[in-house]
This record gives C-alpha cells, sequence and structure tokens, in this order.
C-alpha cells in the first residue's frame, strides 16, 4: 500500500535520474494495455515492483476535433462532443449547445431545461457506474460490475427512447430537444427511480464492508486540496480531497439553482473517498431526477424547445409541404443566418469534472476558434507525480480512480 503523497514538485523524482548503483528497469505501463483503460502510454522506471518516476504520453488517438470544429457550423459540432467522455456523451451535447445558446443570447423554456437535468444527471449515473464498477474489477472484485452494468443497460434504453441512440447520443439540439419525451421514456424514467436504489445499496455493500477493497484502497494515492487546486483538479476527485466545488452550484446552468442536492466532499482525497463521493453523488443525482419530474409537471405540455426558428431545423413533413419551413431548413444547413461576433466560455459538471466550451466567433459559418475544457486531460497530469513510490498494483487501480476517458483527455 503507498503512502500518501508529500510533495509534487521540486521533491519528486525527475525520469532518467537515479543511483547508478541502483539497477532499474524501464517499463512501459500501455498504451496498449488493458488496465491503463485506453490508449495513453506511461513509460515508468522501476525497482523491483516499486515505480521511482514516470513520464505520461498521450496523442495516441489524437482526433483534432478543435480544428474540425472550426470547419462545421455550430449544430454540426454536437457529433464531435459525443466523442469527448463518451460514458456521459449527453452532458457534452448539453454543455455546447448551452454555449451557443449563450452566444446567441437565446432564453430556453423551463420546462426544457428540467428534461436536459434529467438526461444529464442519467448520464452522470451511467458515468459513476462505469467508473466505480471497473475500480472494483481492477482491485479484483467482478460481482459489483456485474450488479450495476444491468442499470446503465437500462439508461441506455431511456436514451434510445428519447433520442433513438444510445452511447454516442447527440441528443437535443441548440435551443432544446429535437422531440418531446413521450409516455414510454417518461415512465421508464420513474421505474429507474424504483429500481435503481435497491442496487446501488447492494453494489456499496459488496465494497464497503469488504476489507480486501478497503485495504486495497484507503491511503492510496492521497491528494491534498492544494495540491488538488494547484493542479486545477475539478469533479469528484477534487472534491475526495475535501473541496465542495461543484460548477452546478458555483455557477449554476438549467436552473439548478432551484434544486435541492448536497455536494459529496471526502476528507483523505484518497482512491477510497474518490470511490465513496461517486457512489454519493449517483444517491444525489437521482434525488434531482426525481425533482426534476416533479417540476415537469407543473409546465406546460408539448414544448420541448425554444422559439428560434432561425437556428431550430424545422419538422422534415413541414419541409416538404411548407414553402416558410423549406427556406428555414436551407438557411440552417447553408449557416446564412447572421450570428454576433462575440467571444463566450461555457462550463457544464461533468461526470469527470469542469467542462468547458471556449467559444471564439467572427461572424462567419464556423466558429473561428473552439477550445474544449476536457478534465481527464487536465485531471491525468498528475498521474506520473502521483505515482512516484507507489507500486504497480496501487498505480493501476489509482488510474481507474481517476476515471481518465482516452477521448476526453485526446481531443
Amino acid at each position: 500500500m503507498s503512502k500518501p503523497i508529500t510533495e509534487l514538485t521540486s521533491n519528486s523524482p525527475v525520469f532518467g535520474e537515479h543511483d547508478p548503483e541502483e539497477e532499474l528497469t524501464t517499463l512501459n505501463l500501455g498504451p496498449t494495455h488493458p488496465a491503463t483503460h485506453g490508449v495513453f502510454q506511461n513509460v515508468l522506471q522501476i525497482d523491483g515492483e516499486r515505480i521511482i518516476s514516470g513520464v505520461s504520453t498521450i496523442g495516441y488517438i489524437h482526433r483534432a476535433f478543435e480544428k474540425i470544429a472550426e470547419h462545421r457550423p455550430f449544430y454540426q459540432i454536437t457529433p464531435l462532443t459525443d466523442r469527448l467522455n463518451y460514458c456521459s456523451a449527453p452532458i457534452n451535447n448539453m454543455g455546447w449547445h448551452m454555449t451557443v445558446e449563450k452566444l446567441l443570447e437565446i432564453e430556453i423554456p423551463k420546462r426544457v431545461q428540467y428534461m436536459r437535468v434529467i438526461v444529464m444527471e442519467l448520464a452522470r449515473i451511467a458515468d459513476h457506474i462505469i467508473c466505480n464498477g471497473i475500480l472494483g474489477v481492477d482491485t479484483g472484485a467482478f460481482s459489483g460490475f456485474l450488479y450495476v452494468m444491468q442499470e446503465r443497460e437500462f439508461i441506455y434504453e431511456i436514451f434510445e427512447e428519447i433520442c433513438g441512440a444510445r452511447l454516442t447520443t447527440n441528443i437535443g439540439r441548440i435551443g432544446g430537444f429535437e422531440r418531446d419525451f413521450n409516455k414510454i421514456a417518461f415512465a421508464k424514467i420513474e421505474e429507474f427511480l424504483k429500481r435503481f436504489p435497491p442496487v446501488l445499496t447492494e453494489f456499496q455493500s459488496l465494497f464497503t464492508r469488504n476489507r480486501i477493497f478497503i485495504e486495497r484502497t484507503s491511503n492510496v494515492a492521497a491528494v491534498t486540496p492544494e495540491q488538488a487546486l494547484n493542479y486545477s483538479w475539478s469533479g469528484p476527485i477534487l472534491r475526495a480531497t475535501g473541496v465542495d466545488y461543484d460548477v452546478r452550484v458555483m455557477s449554476p446552468y438549467c436552473s439548478y439553482e432551484e434544486f435541492e442536492f448536497d455536494i459529496p466532499v471526502g476528507t483523505n482525497g484518497d482512491v477510497y473517498d474518490r470511490f465513496m463521493v461517486r457512489n454519493e453523488e449517483m444517491w444525489q443525482s437521482m434525488r434531482i431526477i426525481g425533482q426534476a419530474l416533479e417540476k415537469i409537471k407543473g409546465e406546460p405540455k408539448g414544448i420541448f424547445h425554444a422559439d428560434v426558428p432561425e437556428f431550430y431545423l424545422p419538422p422534415k413533413e413541414q419541409v416538404y409541404t411548407n414553402m416558410e419551413a423549406l427556406i428555414y431548413h436551407f438557411k440552417i444547413v447553408m449557416g446564412e443566418w447572421e450570428t454576433p461576433k462575440s467571444e463566450v466560455y461555457h462550463a457544464v459538471e461533468g461526470a469527470n469534472g469542469e467542462l468547458g466550451f471556449y467559444l471564439i466567433h467572427d461572424g462567419g459559418r464556423t466558429p473561428y476558434r473552439l477550445h474544449f475544457r476536457r478534465p481527464s486531460f487536465i485531471n491525468y497530469q498528475m498521474f506520473a507525480p502521483m505515482s512516484s513510490g507507489m507500486l504497480i498494483s496501487d498505480a493501476i487501480i489509482n488510474m481507474s480512480s481517476l476515471n481518465v476517458i482516452a477521448g476526453e483527455l485526446d481531443a
């Protein structure tokens, strides 16, 4: 079991520097290794099973999303955001739509905001299910993974009912959704709120009462609040250190200020705390979804997008029969509507932390410049210095607890 981190800067061993009398081995942990959860490489110097130093390398699946986005109109960028954190793609979609809506100063109806909250919180649960389930597998506990993956599958069924897609959803549009939630979708959401709590309770009991899991994760890769903030951490891993920063509360969007929920925080900032924070966040997400369902009942039915015909594609049946709808469709697809020259930044609370979109627009058909603030990219920078002094087995579960998604790390 590794000791808590004491210093990550000046006292950390530098790759290549070691006592000449020591026999060190250079080990490639990744990029083609199941335990690295993707395609990123860590070149480690090890003394037996203990890591002396390391260097992280990324870029193996770099797809140049930001440059591609500069050649696409706003609505065609949505599928690109799906490929960032594909474990919770709807949050990426909604974050991008809200960024464009901030640029265009579009006011979104309350009912649409509540619908977005439901989708984003379902996506957060799905992401945390994957992270904590895989963390259990990496510590040798496979059963918990099987308990919760069925529930993730049910969440994907809900997404499929809403938009027709499951993993990379392309869900929603600028101004709202492309269609209203049908009765089946609402019924499945309510069913999920009934069936998931006992499953999550059983999942937690498999780990929080498991002495092996506790000993494998407690005091492993412990990080102080100061260290986490110095590395610009955000999301569950920052909150595990005791910092109660959550974008939904600090900079509310989609009417999150109207919801009652708690921000779970840890005390040690170790792997165990990260696991527990994510578990509690799933409970809070269910609490938020329940409130959103109640709020929707008080809003006029049938509203699922803002009144912005200049940026919202009309229904296909109208395009075929109505000249005005055909003109709107043509001008939207060809990007002929005037848009303001401006510079905006909008962030949402992604499953891994603050997911931000920095957009510079010169009034043309496409963004002049678009930068994604990917939390996995920022969080992962600390992995190599964190690993110094760890056993390889501890470094593996530390990586699992960071929940680094390759698509988001390597945009």
